[in-house]
């Protein structure tokens, strides 16, 4: 351990990782304590600091005109405020017993041990690469980071072909196939489930297929991929499977990710059934008085089932990044949980949900009704009223919310919110449809559509009593 603090010197902060949790820690430990208390180091073997990786997709199709607008705050500064920012350096090893981390420099490959007080570790997430035939061939991309995106802008400027193939069809892959159609590809979605967005029930997923094949979109549910064959000159040229073969001139992996925590699994570190770090209700590592943790690399607890989950989500690294700064500079947080909310588009198809799919409240037990219902975005006589599906789910006996879908055009998505408020405050379907929303006819018909859900959903509720 580091006995700088034991010798009355100030102490050090080392992070791991330079994004979202990373480094909103690092800036909240630097307002808890100045640098003559606190010494922060932070690695990162990107190029970059502070981004959106959210908005990838956006910038890959070109809805976003430059890189650097996604970028919150860069390196030099960080530096300004006197945190010492390492790019192109990869932590390679943690020893938590002696209170260090050995790192190298990724361009002169020297490495160094440095030591810390209090550590945190923000690696994040990386896309899932399955092992494949020609998986790592050129012309294969996973997109996580800025420097992903940009590589898989540099294939697009070279490649003379106009095919793309994204393999999944999870919020990454359908965000990248919207871009790679706006950047004017033949594009198919090679998928291993009944319907896209597996994150919604497959009945809510039917519509957003419809929403991409409507674009353009070749759609290939049911299928799994079994290799990525090559040509002569090495470079991917097709997507494969058991039936057929895709014709590639790039393929982008969109399966999802997996917590990056293969340095905390060799430190000893717990890891949860999914992958991601253990921690506390303030982020601190289990079992570990000086680690913290945040981020995609981390498991958070779901409030509605009760049960650790893993939700790669920049709102949450944010979050965490700020509860940890506070408790490594000396004061104190806690991270409550999730209910699971993302909301995502297709074209101008809204999608969004909250809360358990019917499979996730099967899994841990719940009995529940389910109800789905058609409205409109303003009332159905204002001009541009657009139409909406919204589906919910509520525990039977109860009437406690259980989750929320929604499906629609302009002034769909964000509804989601309504219902995300609902499940942290454990509110019942009968509570919901009483709520006093807002209501004009350019925004909303006299009963949100969330509401009719909600009224719904309570009329069966009381029925089956």
């Amino acid at each position: 351990m580091n006995t700088n603090a034991a010798h009355g010197a100030r102490e050090r902060l080392v992070v791991i990782g330079g994004d979202a949790a990373g480094m909103s820690a690092a800036s909240q430990a630097r307002r808890m304590k100045g640098p003559d208390e606190l010494e922060i180091v932070a690695f990162e073997r990107g190029h970059f600091t502070s981004y959106s990786a959210c908005g990838i997709p956006y910038w890959v199709g070109g809805d976003v005109d430059d890189r650097d607008r996604l970028i919150a705050r860069t390196p030099e500064e960080h530096r300004a405020r006197d945190i010492d920012v390492r790019l192109r350096t990869e932590v390679t090893e943690i020893d938590v017993d002696r209170g260090r981390v050995r790192a190298r420099d990724l361009e002169s490959g020297a490495e160094v041990w440095t030591s810390y007080d209090k550590l945190v570790i923000a690696t994040g997430a990386r896309p899932v690469r399955p092992d494949l035939p020609g998986i790592d061939a050129p012309g294969v991309h996973g997109v996580q980071t800025l420097d992903d995106g940009q590589a898989l802008l540099d294939t697009l400027a070279r490649t003379g072909g106009r095919r793309a193939v994204v393999v999944g069809a999870g919020y990454i892959g359908v965000e990248m196939a919207e871009a790679l159609i706006n950047r004017g590809y033949e594009v198919t979605v090679v998928n291993r489930g009944r319907e896209p967005m597996a994150t919604l029930d497959p009945d809510m997923g039917r519509l957003v297929r419809e929403a991409m094949t409507g674009l353009g979109i070749t759609m290939v549910d049911d299928a799994e991929v079994t290799a990525l064959p090559t040509g002569a000159d090495g470079r991917v040229r097709a997507v494969a499977t058991a039936d057929a073969e895709y014709p590639a001139d790039v393929v982008v992996l969109g399966i999802g990710v997996r917590p990056e925590n293969a340095l905390a699994r060799d430190a000893g570190l717990p890891l949860g059934d999914h992958g991601g770090l253990l921690t506390d209700r303030s982020l601190r590592v289990r079992g570990r008085e000086n680690v913290w943790a945040g981020g995609d690399c981390v498991e958070v607890l779901d409030l509605v089932s009760g049960q650790l989950r893993h939700i790669p989500l920049g709102t949450h690294a944010n979050k965490h990044g700020q509860i940890i700064g506070t408790n490594a500079g000396g004061g104190y947080a806690t991270f409550p949980g999730v209910v699971g909310t993302a909301v995502s588009k297709v074209c101008d198809l809204e999608i969004a949900r909250t809360g358990l799919r019917e499979k996730d409240a099967r899994r841990v037990g719940l009995r529940f009704e389910a109800v789905t219902i058609e409205s409109t975005s303003r009332a159905g006589y204002y001009p541009n009223a657009a139409p909406m599906t919204v589906k919910m789910l509520a525990e039977l006996g109860t009437g406690r919310l259980l989750g929320v879908q929604i499906v629609g055009r302009e002034g769909a998505g964000k509804r989601v919110d309504i219902a995300a408020v609902a499940l942290t405050a454990g509110m019942t379907v009968h509570q919901v449809a009483a709520l006093d929303l807002g209501y004009a006819p350019p925004f909303s018909p006299v009963w949100d559509p969330v509401q009719v859900a909600a009224r719904k959903a309570a009329t069966k509720i009381s029925a089956s009593r």
